[in-house]
């Protein structure tokens, strides 16, 4: 039977320029999308569509205003378009991982420690932690001399591959990836594709934007289509 981990219905985002006299830029209109455990989804579309604000809203970083984001926390659906902070929190602590295209990340602190802290927040000790992520940096291609460094000193693909260990050291069951292979080279995007491989095959679901065709085509089992939004005028037309 098909376990089903993501139910988004009906999503809706408008951003509202304030210092543009209230124009109103309606990015997703009514969007519904639901992912089961071991899919893969690729978000697709032309660029403006909305793809990467359908991706942030159902990490909560983006408030929608109307639909349900439904995810599938520890045995019970939490609606993350009305959930309260900490709610959020426990959420993405637990079930709902999240590769970005760039790595935000505190000064000063280490590699190692940056992508162990996933694992810390699960309740293993730091040492154990700090072991599993050399493993993940490794794998990723990362030499050990750079394990001690701040990845502010990294090239653009030693940070992403740093981002990409640190969002999917933990195992969560859902994985949201935005473009997770953009700045890589061939062999490291190899790796990348084997690691969702994984995660799939150990029943999570992922949704992602994958812009390099071929990686897309290997990883998804299918392509959803972010509709373009109807354009309004003034913000007067979201309460019209």
């Amino acid at each position: 039977m098909t376990t089903l981990l993501i139910d988004a219905q009906n999503v809706s985002k408008t951003f509202v320029l304030h210092q543009q006299d209230g124009l109103a830029l309606p990015v997703l209109d009514d969007v519904s999308l639901q992912v089961a455990a071991g899919e893969c989804v690729a978000l697709v579309g032309p660029s403006g569509a909305g793809k990467s604000t359908f991706l942030k809203a159902l990490y909560a970083n983006y408030l929608v205003q109307a639909g349900t984001i439904g995810i599938f926390h520890r045995g019970a659906w939490v609606n993350m378009a009305t959930a309260l902070p900490h709610q959020i929190v426990e959420v993405r602590r637990h079930t709902l991982g999240y590769v970005s295209q760039f790595l935000r990340v505190i000064p000063r602190v280490s590699a190692l420690d940056i992508v162990a802290e996933p694992l810390v927040e699960w309740g293993e000790s730091q040492e154990a932690a700090r072991v599993v992520a050399g493993e993940w940096l490794a794998r990723l291609n990362i030499s050990e001399r750079l394990w001690s460094l701040p990845p502010a000193t990294f090239s653009g693909g030693e940070q992403q591959r740093v981002n990409i260990a640190r969002g999917m050291i933990a195992p969560r069951p859902i994985l949201l990836l935005d473009e997770p292979t953009a700045s890589l080279d061939a062999a490291n995007r190899a790796v990348v594709i084997a690691l969702m491989q994984e995660a799939k095959a150990r029943g999570a679901a992922l949704v992602g934007i994958f812009h390099d065709e071929a990686t897309r085509d290997t990883i998804a089992d299918r392509l959803f289509t972010v509709p373009l939004a109807r354009r309004l005028d003034t913000a007067k037309e979201l309460t019209a």
